[in-house]
């Protein structure tokens, strides 16, 4: 067995390397020289990158749509203006309570 710990890498560097892999300005083997990693293992990552490149594009962006109906604040208003008109009207009919 090897005595040496496995290294491990965060995922902006693996996107990094990854990246520099793709645009091909350097070889692998100058980038797994420059990176002091396998170039067996940029080539997965480089792979997964291509792979996997869509599903960023696939999240929808923008703002959350709000659900009116779930404000609990807005609806105690709601409540409170429904109970002042209905309390107005049998005022006014003479079926006050």
């Amino acid at each position: 067995m090897s005595s040496q710990k496995r290294t491990i890498f965060s995922a902006d560097f693996k996107a990094k390397v990854a990246m520099a892999a793709i645009r091909g300005d350097k070889t692998v083997n100058e980038l797994s020289q420059e990176h002091n990693v396998h170039p067996t293992q940029i080539a997965q990552w480089k792979k997964e990158l291509q792979d996997n490149a869509a599903s960023i594009f696939e999240k929808k962006r923008g703002p959350l749509k709000v659900n009116e109906t779930s404000d609990p604040e807005r609806l105690y208003s709601e409540i409170g203006k429904l109970k002042v008109e209905l309390d107005w009207l049998q005022k006014k009919s003479g079926i006050y309570r």
